[in-house]
């Protein structure tokens, strides 16, 4: 008889998404709080030191393939185990960090833990242990993660004013090593006969999923990537470029955060027996919408900015179920692995870019280009959902 994969707890669910927090704090998130005092305390080069978070990502990016061949082969749990010692060792280098060369080198080795530690490498190690059932780990993962900035930016700013930059960095990695090395050790015990089985199989690194498929999932994933990328960057001078005082720009580029929780709340409870398509096409025309609202109503950016967090917070969720969905586990960490590598390298040279384009064309331009992308992932999109065809259903 065949053994049925089991199911996801929300106890470990909720521990994996503590744990996420805490992974994405320390390296995606952490710049944006400790540039500023690196900055004042080192003299280094202002652009150089914001520029490491890209480098961290361009790094993660050209090594997400590998990793998730990696995971395929020799299961997702020994990388993610292995994710939280390479993010603290990079913390630590930080910490000790002589020179801005040495602070970079620090920056690859976080970016080497990102490819290992963050969403991509931790929805295919779910696939492995509950198969379709991750659809609902990944919901409720994303749903606890989605309140990262909000924890961990006040978190690492009050490390650095009573410990310093180099004594957050240090605590930090203490915190990596205390809290989400035994999350993984505890929540994620040697995979099971099913799963070890599928992790290993010739077809978990060599089946070949759908090409159209793959490429306009891809596509669209990448483009999601950059639009996200430059609003978390540049709202706040977009807004102020609008007219927008600062408290008035920080005020509405604060919604994001609960709309984003607030929609996966009701993903949770509503959208569970629904295809990922569906939330897939919601979450892009969302985006398109609330850009359309920056555009041309200006007086109506609240409610823009909220469409937009709602669009957002959906593509959390999809960018881990509709993979899932679309290829099923036994591809699921290969496919995971050779999408991240274009949506992290697009994501890498947005900043420049968008800082770029903003200052050359003006925020107008900038806010009228990617809602142009927003639309282009809408026809996008569409064609995939028609490309999947009839397995795009409710299920009874």
């Amino acid at each position: 008889m065949t053994e049925r994969p089991q199911r996801p707890t929300l106890t470990a669910s909720t521990l994996l998404g503590i744990a996420q927090i805490i992974a994405w704090g320390g390296s995606f998130y952490l710049i944006a709080v400790l540039a500023a005092p690196v900055v004042a305390d080192t003299g280094w080069n202002q652009a150089w030191v914001y520029g490491a978070l890209s480098l961290a990502i361009l790094i993660s990016g050209l090594l997400a393939p590998a990793v998730g061949r990696l995971v395929a082969r020799l299961g997702g749990r020994r990388v993610l185990v292995c994710s939280a010692p390479i993010l603290a060792v990079g913390l630590a280098l930080l910490a000790v960090a002589p020179n801005l060369g040495c602070f970079l080198l620090a920056w690859v080795v976080i970016g080497i833990g990102m490819a290992a530690g963050l969403y991509d490498p931790l929805f295919a190690t779910l696939g492995q242990y509950f198969g379709s059932n991750a659809l609902s780990a990944i919901t409720q993962i994303t749903l606890v993660s989605g309140f990262c900035t909000s924890i961990t930016w006040p978190l690492v700013a009050a490390l650095v004013a009573h410990l310093g930059w180099r004594g957050a960095c240090l605590a930090y990695s203490a915190m990596l090593l205390l809290v989400v090395l035994p999350v993984y050790l505890r929540t994620l015990p040697p995979l099971p006969r099913l799963a070890h089985t599928q992790a290993h199989a010739p077809a978990a690194s060599g089946a070949e999923p759908d090409r159209r498929m793959f490429r306009l999932l891809t596509a669209s994933f990448t483009l999601a990537a950059v639009i996200f990328t430059a609003i978390s960057v540049q709202l706040i001078s977009l807004l102020q470029a609008l007219g927008f005082s600062l408290p008035a720009a920080l005020g509405v580029a604060a919604l994001i955060g609960p709309s984003q929780v607030g929609v996966r709340v009701l993903q949770v409870v509503m959208g569970r027996n629904a295809h990922p398509i569906w939330s897939t096409l919601a979450s892009v025309l969302l985006v398109a919408f609330g850009f359309a609202g920056l555009l041309f109503a200006t007086q109506w950016a609240v409610v823009a900015i909220v469409v937009y967090g709602l669009g957002s917070g959906i593509r959390s969720i999809v960018r881990g179920t509709l993979p899932l969905a679309l290829f099923g586990p036994a591809t699921y960490a290969v496919v995971l692995g050779r999408i991240a590598r274009p949506v992290l390298i697009a994501q890498a040279v947005t900043p420049l870019l968008g800082g770029y384009l903003q200052a050359h064309l003006g925020a107008t331009a900038t806010l009228a280009v990617l809602g142009g992308l927003a639309l282009v992932n809408v026809a996008t999109v569409v064609l995939l959902q028609r490309s999947v065809g009839g397995i795009c259903r409710t299920e009874a």
